[in-house]
């Protein structure tokens, strides 16, 4: 089983990559406030796969969006691989250090249907100079291969099976060569064999290639092969 959180306060250690120290947020429309998360402290070191549990509604989401730069807290600290994100920063430096260090893997997929699995793959590296431009066609292709889908390179999404939809967002992700991962719900619209397929490769990335792998998911199989796991509700960490 893993090991799970708390929600008493942690102090910042240099190792982790994902620090939040009392992090909230609060959603104002007019005089109403509605707060999504409060009192937030979570810290993640490098090469930990999480696990994101807890019902409908719960701030999963929110949290994620947070750790992903998506949004920003409304209170709080939040250390990213030891850079502090504050509400000064501009938006064109959040699109930067998101696309530099963080792979996304959604619930449906996001492949654009007009595109061939490589093209796909190849998408994040135009927003970023991580990947040379001559080289990114080669590692779009290097990526497919070790996921499995070598001779799916230039299928398109309506063509491939639920599980390879996946593992091409899934290599997309890892265009950029990013450190962290961030998948939500990876496996909710899999059957259980294509879901224990993304679940092994997810487990490879982290043991093999040291990837940081935050999972929110209500797959229970996905949390037991979590190092961690926390469990929110009415926007805390239970």
């Amino acid at each position: 089983m893993p090991e799970r959180y708390n929600s008493g306060k942690i102090e910042l250690m240099s190792k982790g990559v994902i620090s939040l120290q009392d992090a909230e947020k609060v959603y104002e429309t007019g005089e109403l406030k509605v707060p999504a998360l409060l009192d937030i402290n979570l810290e993640v070191t490098k090469g930990e796969m999480l696990a994101i549990v807890g019902p409908s509604g719960s701030g999963k989401s929110t949290l994620m969006n947070i750790i992903g730069l998506l949004d920003r807290p409304t209170k709080g600290k939040y250390f990213l691989e030891g850079q502090e994100i504050t509400l000064s920063m501009s938006d064109r430096k959040l699109a930067k250090l998101r696309a530099n260090t963080m792979g996304f893997i959604f619930q449906s997929f996001n492949l654009l249907p007009r595109l061939t699995a490589v093209e796909n793959v190849m998408l994040p590296s135009l927003y970023s100079k991580t990947v040379a431009k001559n080289r990114r066609k080669e590692r779009a292709e290097e990526i497919l291969e070790n996921v499995g889908l070598g001779h799916r390179l230039k299928h398109k999404p309506t063509e491939l099976s639920g599980g390879e939809k996946q593992r091409v967002a899934i290599a997309r992700a890892l265009m950029n060569e990013p450190t962290i991962l961030l998948a939500d719900e990876p496996t909710g619209n899999l059957d259980s064999k294509s879901g224990h397929a993304i679940i092994k490769i997810l487990k490879e990335l982290r043991e093999h290639e040291d990837k940081t792998v935050l999972v929110v998911t209500h797959d229970e199989n996905i949390r037991k092969e979590c190092q961690k796991s926390i469990e929110l509700f009415d926007g805390r960490i239970k």
